[in-house]
């Protein structure tokens, strides 16, 4: 397994579904929340986050987003009142290509993952960030992974 160097710039965590599962509904309102490590759990999720345990083998357990992506948005757009919070991924990298990664085992902080698809963006992102947003993150909207092994992620400066 030869991991790329990944930084964790943020981690984020919701205790519920927003948008997953509101089709034809309004949007829910759980918060996001920042924190500055969070446990990972080999085949289940991240402790406090609305995917731990959602379903046997699940491909989301945990999400990746690259903090370059929404920078370029930020910048495409000219938003300026909308965090990384928006895209509701649970790790921020930065200095990864991200969809490099999609069929690969990786290690970041002595835990492995394997990501498994690209987090691919929905209809709900031109709400949550701004029109355009969904079309605007096709081919980069994160990363989705299994987490393979134990551990604690922290947030870097």
């Amino acid at each position: 397994m030869d991991s790329p160097a990944i930084r964790i710039r943020h981690i984020f965590i919701s205790p519920a579904h927003n948008y997953f599962g509101h089709h034809g509904k309004e949007p829910g309102t759980a918060p996001v929340i920042e924190v500055d490590e969070v446990k990972c759990l080999a085949g289940r999720g991240l402790e406090g986050d609305r995917f731990l345990d959602h379903k046997e083998n699940h491909k989301g357990q945990v999400t990746f987003f690259a903090e370059e992506t929404w920078e370029r948005l930020c910048e495409k757009f000219q938003v300026t009142d909308k965090g990384l919070e928006s895209f509701r991924r649970n790790l921020v990298t930065r200095g990864v290509d991200l969809n490099a990664l999609i069929g690969r085992e990786f290690e970041v902080q002595g835990v492995r993952f394997l990501g498994t698809q690209e987090s691919a963006p929905c209809y709900w992102m031109d709400q949550a960030f701004c029109a355009g947003a969904e079309q605007a993150l096709q081919g980069e909207g994160g990363l989705r992974a299994k987490i393979l092994t134990d551990g604690v992620v922290r947030r870097e400066a």
